[in-house]
């Protein structure tokens, strides 16, 4: 959700980018959805769920799917190993359902009629 990488944490992963560093980088990406105006949207891990579909937790929004403008946005959790959210069974059927929702959309996109 940032246009840099916001470096190392000193524990596991990835530090997530402050709200400042976060609201640097709204307008940008706002800019280039304007300019690319994707059919589909696939957000990757809480911090872009949050910013483009509104989710509070991924559990409330990976399986579903959201308009976002002219756009279908599918959210799915972040694959990082750092992450133990598809521990769980429940957000594995989640996921599952979500990646569903991605065929569909990619195979409409791909359909020449």
């Amino acid at each position: 959700m940032t246009r840099c990488y916001p470096g190392r944490t000193a524990g596991r992963g990835d530090r997530t980018p402050t709200p400042a560093e976060q609201r640097l980088c709204g307008s940008w990406r706002t800019e280039e959805l304007r300019l690319l105006r994707p059919t589909l949207v696939i957000t990757v891990g809480a911090l872009a769920a949050r910013a483009l579909v509104g989710a509070r937790a991924l559990a409330d929004c990976v399986g579903k799917s959201y308009l976002l403008g002219d756009a279908i946005a599918i959210p799915l959790p972040h694959p990082s190993g750092a992450s133990a959210w598809l521990n769980d069974p429940v957000n594995q059927r989640r996921l599952g359902k979500a990646l569903t929702h991605a065929r569909r959309e990619i195979a409409r996109l791909d359909d020449p009629r």
